[in-house]
């Protein structure tokens, strides 16, 4: 009997791809902290997992001249981060908060693995017959 791993391991390998894309994107707001005019990024965790909208209500871009739908990574939606106090060269990046959300995400990233590595040793027992 084959093991099905979509099943198995549930929505945490999406997750870890997830918060792996958002380490980049963190780290680029970090590295661009300096940069005139350069807006910090992040990514809405509640479209990919609340997944209310179907494909058909999303915008669709059919000529040129409509406006974009907004961009997405993995099935997130990529905004700009509204700054607490906004910068007068334009920068939006806030290095302390872009640490913190960064080291949050770290944290996640952890946890995702956690409940992979748990999820495979249940496979490995279950494989094993123990």
């Amino acid at each position: 009997m084959a093991i099905n791993f979509n099943n198995a391991l549930g929505i945490h390998p999406q997750a870890l791809a997830l918060r792996e894309k958002r380490s980049e994107i963190l780290a680029a707001n970090l590295a661009n902290v300096d940069t005139p005019d350069y807006k910090a990024r992040d990514l809405d965790f509640k479209s990919v997992l609340s997944q209310t909208v179907d494909k058909a209500g999303r915008m669709e871009q059919t000529r040129t001249g409509h406006l974009a739908g907004p961009q997405t990574t993995l099935g997130a939606d990529l905004l700009y981060r509204n700054p607490q106090q906004a910068s007068l060269d334009g920068n939006t990046v806030e290095a302390h908060i872009e640490q913190a959300k960064y080291a949050e995400n770290a944290l996640q990233y952890q946890a995702s693995l956690r409940f992979i590595n748990g999820k495979f040793s249940g496979l490995m027992s279950a494989i094993r017959g123990e």
